[in-house]
């Protein structure tokens, strides 16, 4: 049995986008912070309130500025910065509301959980998008979310792997 595959490459504001039609995911390199965060306001434009993304990658790998990307995309104006110590920030400036959490701190899935589910309700409350960074503690009580996982490339750069959780995502 033969499965063809389309593959269509895109280059926008050089960033390099691959689009795998039957394949679950779309595939993105990005070559330094500038496009990192183009990559984010891009994607942002895609959101709608109470959507949930779940950020996956080592650290340093580019979470929060692929973030700083999102919240340029929805016109927040405040800093966006890392909520590894506060556990999560809060910005209403924007289009639309966003709530971006970092688990890396949290130990166990029970503590993950209930802090997942107090920011949830104040989500659903605003119609704030919702970003969580190291989100595997409360991965089984998700049902709908995008998954990016990235991951550094051979010489230099990020691999993005982007699951839309409808399969509809395309880049234009």
């Amino acid at each position: 049995m033969e499965v063809l595959i389309e593959l269509a490459i895109t280059i926008s504001k050089n960033i390099l986008y691959f689009n795998y039609k039957r394949f679950l995911y779309n595939f993105v390199f990005v070559g330094n912070l500038k496009e990192t965060i183009q990559l984010g306001s891009d994607f942002a434009r895609g959101l709608n309130p109470k959507s949930v993304i779940l950020l996956q990658g080592p650290i340093g790998a580019g979470k929060t500025s692929f973030v700083q990307g999102i919240a340029l995309g929805l016109s927040i104006s405040e800093d966006i910065t890392s909520p590894t110590f506060a556990l999560s920030h809060h910005y209403n400036s924007g289009t639309i509301p966003l709530i971006h959490m970092d688990l890396y701190r949290l130990e166990n899935s029970l503590m993950a959980k209930e802090f997942f589910i107090s920011e949830e309700e104040e989500a659903i409350q605003n119609e704030a998008i919702m970003v969580i960074e190291w989100p595997e503690l409360i991965k089984p009580c998700l049902n709908n979310f995008w998954k990016i996982e990235i991951s550094y490339a051979t010489n230099f750069g990020r691999n993005y792997k982007i699951w839309d959780p409808k399969n509809l995502l395309t880049f234009e």
